[in-house]
C-alpha cells in the first residue's frame, strides 16, 4: 500500500503560486509538474523558459550587477547576514518544502537548513576580509607600490542539481553576491520550488530582485543557454555532463567550478572505535537515501575487525526507519524518481547475479511509496559489476576486507573519482597520515562528510573525474572574481638614469638583484 502522508497538508498553495511567478518565462508559457517523491503526485506546475527567456534574464542580471558591484562589500555582506537569520527563523516551513519536493527524511532536510545558515554566516563574516585589496611586493623596494584587487566576474551561471535543492541552490550564490556579481540560475526541474523559495528569502533580506534570475527547463537546452551568457559557471552534477560544460565554456574561455561524481571510500582501520565507526557509516552511506555526492559507497574494513564492525554496522542499518513523514520519526526517505529507483535496482540485481551477497536490504519498498528502497549492504562486489565501477547514488554500499593500511589506500585510490573519503582510527596522527595518501579532495578523519563540509573556511572539491575548482573558504569566494594587479611606480621608471648607458644599467641591476637575494627579498 502506498504512503498516505499528506503533502498538501504541509504545502502552502498560495506561496507556491507566488514562487512560480519568479521563473523568467513568457506569458502563457508551457508548464511542467514538480512531483512529490513521497506520493508520485504533482505539487505544482512550473513555467518553462525558452532560450529567448534566458537571454532576457541574462540581460536583466547584467544590468543589476553593475549597480550591485558599486555597493560597499560590507553592505553586501550585511544583506547576506540577514539570510542566515531568515532561514533559521523559517526552519520548519523550509524543511516542509524540501521534504515535499525532494522526498528526503526530516533530518536530511534540516541538514540543508543548517548548512545554508552556516554558509550565509561565513560569507557575511569573511567576505569583506577576503575581498579587500592586498599589498604585494613591488619590483623596486620603496619605489614600486603593488596592489592586488578583485573585480566581480559579472553574471555567474549556477546550474544546481535535485538532490540538495536548498543547499546547492543558494550556497553557491551567496559568495557570488558578496563578490559583487549577479546570478543566472538554472535549478534542476525537480528542484525548482525550493530554489524559488531561497530566492524569495534572499530578496526579503535585501538582495535586489533582478540580481538573482531563475530560469527553468530542459538541461541541455536551457542549461546550454546559461552557458552562453554567463561570465563564470558553478556546476554541480554528473561527470559526463561536467565534461560537456567544461568543453562548452572552454570555447568561450570562460572559467568554471565543477563538483561532479564520486565513488567515495570509508577506511575502517584495525584500531578504530567500532561503535562510533558503525554509527557514522550508517549516516555516511545512507543520508538522503544515498543521494549525496559525498556519501560512502565503498567500505574497506581491516580484516581483524571485519566481523565485529559488520555486526555493529548491520544492526544499525537494520534498525533504520524507512518511510515518508514530515517529522523526525524516519531515518531514510524516498529516492527522487523512478529513474533513480531503476538505477539502484539495476546495481543490486547486477551484483547479485554476478556473485555478490546481499547482507541486508536489497529490495524496493512500493508499500511505502512509489520510489522507496531499503538501505542495502553488499559483500563480494568485484570489478565488472555496476556497483563497483559506477556511482550508484542511492542507498547501497559495498563492504571489502583489507589486510593492511597500504592495501586499503591502494583500493580506495583505484578509481577515476576523488571527491570525498573517510578514515577511522583511534590515532588521529595515523588517520592524517593515511588521509594524505588518499587521492581525494576531501578527507574526514573519524567522520563521514559533515566535518569537512560543515567547516566553511575549508575549500572543498574533487580530484580527477570528481571535478575542478573549490567551493567554500577563500577560494569559494575568489572564484567569482578576476584578480587585478595594479603597480604604481614612484620617482623613476625602470630605465637607465640620465646619462647612463645600458651596459652600466645592466651592471647596476645585476648588483641590485644579487643584493636583494642576500637580504632575503623575494
Amino acid at each position: 500500500m502506498s504512503s498516505t502522508v499528506s503533502v498538501d497538508a504541509v504545502v502552502d498553495r498560495h506561496l507556491l503560486d507566488q514562487l512560480v511567478d519568479g521563473v523568467v518565462a513568457r506569458p502563457r508559457a508551457d508548464r511542467v509538474a514538480t512531483v512529490a517523491p513521497f506520493t508520485g503526485r504533482p505539487i505544482a506546475q512550473v513555467p518553462v523558459s525558452t532560450v529567448e527567456d534566458v537571454a532576457t534574464a541574462a540581460a536583466a542580471a547584467r544590468d543589476a550587477a553593475r549597480g550591485w558591484a558599486t555597493r560597499p562589500v560590507v553592505e553586501r555582506a550585511r544583506i547576506i547576514g540577514r539570510i542566515h537569520d531568515l532561514v533559521l527563523g523559517r526552519r520548519a516551513a523550509i524543511s516542509d518544502l524540501v521534504q515535499a519536493e525532494a522526498g528526503k527524511a526530516r533530518r536530511d532536510a534540516f541538514e540543508e537548513v543548517a548548512d545554508v545558515a552556516l554558509a550565509a554566516r561565513y560569507v557575511a563574516a569573511r567576505g569583506p576580509r577576503v575581498l579587500r585589496e592586498r599589498r604585494r611586493l613591488g619590483l623596486v623596494p620603496g619605489l614600486t607600490r603593488a596592489v592586488e584587487g578583485y573585480r566581480p566576474k559579472g553574471v555567474v551561471g549556477v546550474i544546481s542539481p535535485w538532490n540538495y535543492p536548498l543547499t546547492l541552490a543558494i550556497s553557491d550564490c551567496l559568495p557570488a553576491f558578496v563578490a559583487g556579481n549577479a546570478v543566472l540560475h538554472k535549478p534542476d526541474q525537480q528542484a525548482m520550488l525550493t530554489a524559488l523559495l531561497a530566492r524569495s528569502i534572499a530578496i526579503e533580506a535585501g538582495v535586489p530582485e533582478a540580481l538573482w534570475q531563475i530560469v527553468s527547463g530542459d538541461g541541455p537546452l536551457i542549461g546550454g543557454a546559461v552557458l552562453e551568457h554567463a561570465d563564470y559557471v558553478s556546476f554541480t552534477g554528473s561527470t559526463a555532463t561536467g565534461r560537456i560544460v567544461a568543453a562548452r565554456l572552454g570555447e568561450r574561455l570562460v572559467g568554471a567550478s565543477l563538483e561532479l561524481g564520486g565513488k567515495n571510500p570509508m577506511l575502517v582501520l584495525d584500531d578504530a572505535d567500532l561503535d562510533r565507526a558503525a554509527e557514522c557509516a550508517a549516516r555516511a552511506c545512507f543520508s538522503n537515501a544515498g543521494q549525496l555526492c559525498m556519501s560512502m559507497e565503498r567500505l574497506y574494513v581491516a580484516a581483524p575487525v571485519r566481523d565485529a564492525f559488520l555486526e555493529r554496522f548491520l544492526d544499525r542499518v537494520d534498525s533504520m526507519r524507512v518511510g515518508a513523514a514530515f517529522d523526525y520519526s524516519r531515518d531514510l526517505g524516498s529516492l527522487m524518481s523512478q529513474a533513480q529507483l531503476d538505477k539502484v535496482t539495476a546495481h543490486v540485481e547486477d551484483a547479485a547475479a554476478k556473485g555478490a551477497r546481499v547482507l541486508t536490504g536489497g529490495r524496493a519498498r512500493p508499500d511505502l511509496g512509489p520510489w522507496f528502497h531499503e538501505p542495502t549492504v553488499l559483500d563480494g562486489v568485484r570489478p565488472g559489476m555496476l556497483a563497483a565501477d559506477v556511482e550508484t547514488f542511492g542507498p547501497v554500499v559495498a563492504v571489502h576486507t583489507v589486510g593492511s593500511d597500504d592495501e586499503a589506500i591502494d583500493q580506495a585510490n583505484n578509481t577515476p573519482f576523488g571527491l570525498n573519503a573517510s578514515v577511522w582510527t583511534s590515532d588521529p596522527r595515523r588517520g592524517v597520515a593515511v588521509a594524505r595518501r588518499l587521492r581525494s579532495g576531501t578527507v574526514n578523519v573519524n567522520e563521514g562528510y559533515a566535518a569537512a563540509w560543515g567547516s566553511h573556511d575549508l575549500p572543498i572539491g574533487g580530484m580527477g573525474a570528481s571535478g575542478l575548482g573549490r567551493r567554500h573558504g577563500r577560494e569559494g569566494i575568489l572564484r567569482y572574481t578576476d584578480t587585478q594587479a595594479i603597480a604604481v611606480q614612484r620617482a623613476h621608471g625602470i630605465t637607465p638614469l640620465p646619462g647612463m648607458d645600458y651596459d652600466a644599467f645592466a651592471e647596476l641591476m645585476t648588483r641590485s638583484l644579487r643584493t636583494m637575494r642576500r637580504l632575503g627579498r623575494r
